[in-house]
């Protein structure tokens, strides 16, 4: 329960900071405040501190302009400091760390007088790693040559690279940099990072040589200082697949708020989804059976490490075996159906046919034999680094840990792929969705077997909701056709746990206006429905200032930019030609400049994209954002809503995408003084029935369809 001294602390940072920034309180802002922090002072708590009793999620709706960053950092922040927890914000996005980071918590220390240490988490390959730099800078004069993938054959790099990876090291070594990827004045291509960096199964951690100066620890311990941490989502979901607390704080002393939560979910079934490709895999195990040959010899055939390598050898030639059978088999069941342009192939319900399973069994089986073995040497090699084995030199120790923890890291995702495709689902229950890819690589065709969990329901409940102390989920948009029960039901999310909607304080009606012109075509016949988008853009486009145009498909958006004249080309920024941080700068730049100004983008300019007053004044829908209808998840999922009497089209596809066309509308306003157009190029919208549920939970702009 929320008691006196702790609610009047609410209310004077919140007066404080109101009056501080000149500002009058919102209603919504108020109540959210109000609703999250009942829900987490209603947490009750043994006398050791751990919860025992209460609801101890809340899910908020907050629409734009509502503040919803002060409301869950004022409202979770003195409940935490007062219970001794930490408090984790999670986003989705690099931008929203950024205000985070650069607005909203500097603000909250000095406009509402809150007592707070916080900063930004980061996971290992963001650090620079010394330890792995020196190593690529000696494989190289040693040999000549590195090994840029760990699946392909080792190849020379260029001796730019090389200069790349010692002008780091000389750049941290000076102090001119903290080893931070995201400090770096200049980029670093992504082959020769994965180089300079490191991840938990590489990393050796306090028997490391370079442990004192490590970048990630050294920015480890700053995170055990801080009140609040704000993070990613990936980083979070990483964290706890480790069991929870070995980069974050621990769950059980955590209050999670995640922020833009409508991710989680997507977020969630890609932390747990495995791939393996057949002949990769076939090379890889060569090369792993060379690799412990080699560690063997360095070690002068060490007694234990002997007898481990010797017990692989049996499992290492089941899985050969497997892996011929597995892809004979594969090319027999898809000789057929990957064909001309088809280059994928979902198992129906996610069901995997019972030779393929029993050959994924076989190869199951033997692949956890070697991560038992694999888990042996590595604990082996740190007994070693600590000085505990007199028999095996440290630095040969520090030389194969690293590759050993790959090896593992490796074999475990091999087994995880093999356990999902040998195991059935079960009955009744939720799917796992399971698809073949056929992969062009450099050494001709292979096959990519792959297996997604189609909710990130279970994963969650048991790895989050049920350890964590406290949590938030918030969002513009959660609720999907007015309703959070698809929220509720994707993300495993407690039922009896409290949720609210505060609506926008913007005028909807009198701000935009949605128009639904009149069309010959609509998306049921692509190609003309592509040539009318051209007509439409080519006499619209000319006349505007600062245009989103958010497309379909790269097809889509690729057919009508070479529709386009080159003098409207010009005025163009095309996703994919430039990151999207770029493409938002340039936009900005041109449009300071009295410029014209359009962006080309896809789904991931649908959200995430803040640009104010005159930098968006129109925003284009090409056709109403359905999921793509051959996604082997989406498609699993839907054929088990089915199975269980359920209707897809109605329980699944139209909620999402009625998420997704708020988030797309919502581009327009971003503050209170904001105006402008959304136009929708898809009639469906007005002639099908849908078209009324999706109005319906759109905000009340003003309508104008022909």
């Amino acid at each position: 329960m929320l008691d006196k001294q702790l609610k009047q602390s609410i209310q004077q940072a919140y007066s404080t900071f109101l009056s501080n920034r000149g500002l009058q309180s919102r209603y919504g802002q108020k109540m959210m405040i109000a609703e999250i922090a009942r829900t987490l002072a209603g947490i009750s708590q043994n006398s050791e501190g751990e919860r025992n009793g209460g609801s101890h999620i809340s899910v908020t709706e907050a629409g734009t302009g509502t503040g919803k960053t002060l409301a869950y950092l004022l409202a979770a922040v003195p409940i935490a400091q007062q219970r001794k927890k930490k408090v984790v914000v999670s986003t989705a996005t690099v931008a929203l760390q950024e205000q985070l980071i650069m607005k909203d918590l500097p603000q909250l220390v000095t406009d509402a007088g809150v007592s707070l240490t916080y900063g930004l988490a980061k996971g290992r390959g963001r650090y620079f790693c010394v330890s792995n730099a020196e190593k690529a800078l000696e494989q190289q004069n040693e040999r000549g040559q590195i090994a840029l993938y760990e699946d392909e054959a080792a190849q020379t790099i260029d001796p730019s690279d090389i200069a790349q990876i010692q002008s780091l090291l000389n750049l941290y070594a000076s102090g001119e940099w903290d080893g931070d990827r995201d400090g770096l004045k200049n980029t670093v291509d992504e082959p020769i990072w994965r180089l300079s960096t490191s991840d938990h199964m590489q990393c050796t951690n306090r028997r490391c040589s370079h442990f004192s100066i490590c970048p990630f620890f050294k920015a480890r311990q700053e995170l055990d200082r801080w009140d609040l941490i704000v993070a990613n989502h990936d980083l979070v979901l990483a964290d706890l697949s480790l069991g929870g607390g070995a980069i974050l704080s621990a769950p059980e002393d955590t209050i999670y708020v995640f922020d833009e939560g409508h991710h989680l979910g997507s977020k969630t079934t890609g932390h747990f989804s495995y791939r393996l490709r057949i002949k990769s895999s076939q090379r890889w195990l060569a090369k792993a059976t060379r690799s412990l040959n080699k560690l063997l010899n360095d070690t002068s055939e060490h007694m234990v490490l002997r007898g481990y390598v010797e017990k692989m050898a049996t499992p290492f030639a089941d899985m050969e075996r497997a892996l011929d059978a597995w892809q004979l088999l594969l090319q027999q069941l898809l000789a057929d159906k990957l064909q001309g342009n088809s280059d994928r192939y979902r198992f129906a319900q996610g069901v995997i046919p019972e030779p393929l399973q029993l050959i994924c069994h076989d190869f199951a089986n033997a692949a956890e034999r070697v991560v038992l073995k694999l888990d042996q040497i590595v604990d082996l090699l740190k007994e070693a680094m600590d000085g505990e084995l007199a028999d095996i030199d440290r630095t040969i120790a520090e030389k194969w840990y690293p590759q050993m923890g790959i090896f593992l890291s490796r074999m475990q995702g091999m087994f995880g792929l093999a356990r999902s495709y040998a195991s059935p689902d079960e009955r009744g229950g939720l799917p796992t969705a399971r698809w073949v890819l056929r992969i062009d690589g450099n050494d001709g065709l292979d096959l990519e077997c792959c297996s997604s969990p189609v909710s990130a329901a279970v994963t969650l409940e048991e790895h989050l909701w049920s350890q964590c102390y406290g949590a938030v989920v918030t969002s513009a948009t959660l609720t999907a056709l007015g309703r959070f029960d698809r929220l509720y039901t994707d993300l495993g999310i407690p039922a009896d746990s409290p949720c609210a909607i505060f609506q926008s304080p913007f005028n909807f009606n009198e701000a935009a206006e949605l128009r639904v012109p009149a069309m010959r075509t609509d998306p049921s016949n692509p190609n003309d429905h592509n040539g009318e988008l051209a007509e439409i853009l080519l006499a619209t486009l000319p006349n505007e200032k600062s245009t989103l145009v958010l497309f379909s498909s790269w097809r889509q958006m690729r057919y009508v930019l070479e529709q386009m004249p080159d003098k409207m080309v010009a005025n163009i920024l095309v996703q994919g030609d430039l990151a999207k941080h770029e493409i938002l700068r340039q936009h900005r730049e041109r449009i300071d400049n009295e410029l014209p100004s359009i962006i080309f983008g896809l789904a991931s300019f649908a959200e995430g994209v803040d640009l104010p007053g005159d930098y968006l004044t129109h925003v284009v829908i090409t056709k109403l954002p359905f999921g793509v209808p051959d996604d082997p998840v989406d498609a699993t999922y839907s054929e088990w809503i089915e199975s269980q009497g359920g209707n897809p089209f109605a329980e699944w596809v139209i909620p999402m995408a009625s998420m997704r066309l708020t988030q797309a509308t919502g581009r327009l306003l971003r503050t209170e003084k904001d105006q402008g157009i959304i136009t929708l190029l898809d009639r469906r919208f007005i002639t099908r029935r849908y078209g009324k549920q999706l109005l319906a939970a759109l905000p009340p702009y003003r309508r104008n369809f022909s």
